[in-house]
C-alpha cells in the first residue's frame, strides 16, 4: 500500500498502529532560506506550492509580526495552509491557526510542545541516530535529517553522509527527510537510503526562478521514482 507524508500523517493520529516501512512518491519539501524580503518571499511561495510537498517557513530573522505578515499575504494569495510548516516559532503557528511546526534541536523538544498541544503535527531536525531515536520516543511525527551531503550553508562542516541516513531510516519507524546539499545531481544518492522525502532550500528559494526550480526538483524525483520502480 502507498501512503505518502501527509496521510501517514493522519493515519498516525487515528490510531497506534505501527507506520510502515516505505512511502511512495518521494516527498518535496522546500525550505524558505531567511534572504528576501516578506512581499517577495510570499510571491515566491505561491508560485512553487502545487510543485512541492510543504513550504517550511524558516524565517530565523525576522520577527513574529513580520511573519504574520508574510502569512497574511499567503492567505490572501490562496496558499494551501496545510503545505505550510512553521519553523521553530509556535507561537506563530498557533496565532495563525496553522497545525504543523518544525523544531530545530536549539528549540523546545519535542515533548514539551506535544504535551501543551498535543494536536500540533511536530517535526524534529536531527544530526545523529541518538538525536533521531530521541525525537521518535517524544512523539516527532518525522524527523529532517541532515546534512547529508556537502553544501555551501554548512561551510567546514562534513557531511554526515548517506550512511548515517540509511542507519536512521532503518531504525525509525516515523518518517525520515533528507536536507543538506540534496541537489538534482545527488536527488538519485539520497534516494538509495530510502528516505521519505527531500527537503532542498537554496536549490529552490535561491534560483533566479524558484517556481522553475521547483518544477525541476519535482520532475527529477518523478524520474528517480520511475527508475526505482523499473
Amino acid at each position: 500500500m502507498n501512503i505518502n507524508f501527509g496521510e501517514w500523517l493522519i493515519k498516525k493520529k487515528a490510531g497506534p498502529e505501527r507506520a510502515e516501512k516505505r512511502w511512495s512518491p518521494l516527498e518535496l519539501h522546500a525550505v524558505t532560506d531567511n534572504r528576501k524580503p516578506v512581499a517577495e518571499l510570499a510571491e515566491d511561495i505561491l508560485s512553487i506550492q502545487h510543485e512541492v510537498s510543504f513550504i517550511h517557513i524558516r524565517e530565523r530573522d525576522k520577527t513574529a509580526g513580520e511573519i504574520m505578515q508574510l502569512l497574511a499575504l499567503l492567505k490572501k494569495g490562496g496558499a494551501d495552509k496545510d503545505k505550510l510548516v512553521i519553523n521553530d516559532r509556535a507561537d506563530v503557528a498557533l496565532f495563525a491557526n496553522i497545525h504543523r511546526v518544525q523544531l530545530p534541536a536549539r528549540s523546545f523538544s519535542v515533548k514539551q510542545v506535544r504535551n501543551r498541544f498535543p494536536h500540533l503535527h511536530i517535526g524534529r531536525s536531527v544530526h545523529s541516530l541518538k538525536e533521531a531515536v530521541q525525537a521518535e520516543k517524544e512523539d516527532a511525527d518525522y524527523v529532517v535529517f541532515g546534512h547529508v551531503f556537502e553544501t555551501e550553508c554548512k561551510q567546514g562542516l562534513e557531511a554526515r553522509g548517506i550512511s548515517l541516513l540509511s542507519d536512521i531510516k532503518s531504525t525509525l519507524s516515523i518518517p525520515v527527510i533528507a536536507i543538506g546539499g540534496v541537489t538534482l545531481q545527488t536527488i538519485g544518492k539520497a534516494k538509495q537510503a530510502k528516505p521519505d522525502g527531500i527537503a532542498v532550500m537554496s536549490g529552490i528559494f535561491s534560483a533566479e526562478n524558484p517556481e522553475e526550480a521547483a518544477k525541476r526538483y519535482a520532475r527529477a524525483i518523478r524520474e528517480a521514482d520511475y527508475e526505482e520502480a523499473l
